[in-house]
């Protein structure tokens, strides 16, 4: 099925066990939405943690969406497989300089935000012009210092600053 409006729906279940209520809930709202809007389903498995994953908990999930009606408008995605097509990617935002190195630790990053007064999902942008001969921990995206603007369906209008430049102003 293509969609008429490109709209892609997803489900991103985790084969930690079988499929719960809530996760079928999620999966019916989805695919709903893909269907209200003329586009496509797709199911992303998120198998990237091997010790929690459980033996045939892929499978199971996606038989029990389709005994109740959702099967994925394409084959199902399983992200462990997806590793080359990530480094292509990286590669190609490293390749445009749009990738830094962080040495921070989560518990540095906190404490960043709370001096700063920035909300938990705002990164404090502190190895932004280099980590100081640290380590490098994780990889962030350079951002463009700017409001972007949407409306959400459930909020309204929303207009987050993409960099936190601006609030330390």
């Amino acid at each position: 099925m293509s969609g008429t409006a490109g709209y892609r729906g997803r489900f991103a279940p985790s084969p930690t066990g079988t499929l719960h209520a809530g996760s079928l809930v999620a999966a019916l709202a989805s695919w709903l939405d893909a269907r209200a809007h003329g586009g496509v389903w797709l199911v992303r498995v998120e198998d990237l943690d091997p010790p929690r994953e459980v033996a045939g908990a892929s499978r199971q999930i996606i038989d029990t969406l389709a005994a109740f009606g959702l099967v994925a408008d394409e084959p199902p995605v399983f992200q462990s497989a997806r590793g080359e097509l990530y480094l292509l990617a990286l590669g190609r935002l490293q390749a445009a300089g749009l990738v830094y190195g962080c040495a921070c630790s989560r518990t540095e990053v906190a404490q960043a935000q709370r001096e700063l007064g920035l909300p938990p999902h705002v990164y404090p942008g502190t190895c932004r012009s280099g980590t100081g001969g640290r380590p490098v921990r994780a990889l962030r995206v350079r951002v463009p210092d700017e409001t972007v603007g949407f409306v959400d369906r459930a909020c309204g209008p929303v207009a987050p600053r993409t960099s936190a430049t601006a609030e330390r102003r």
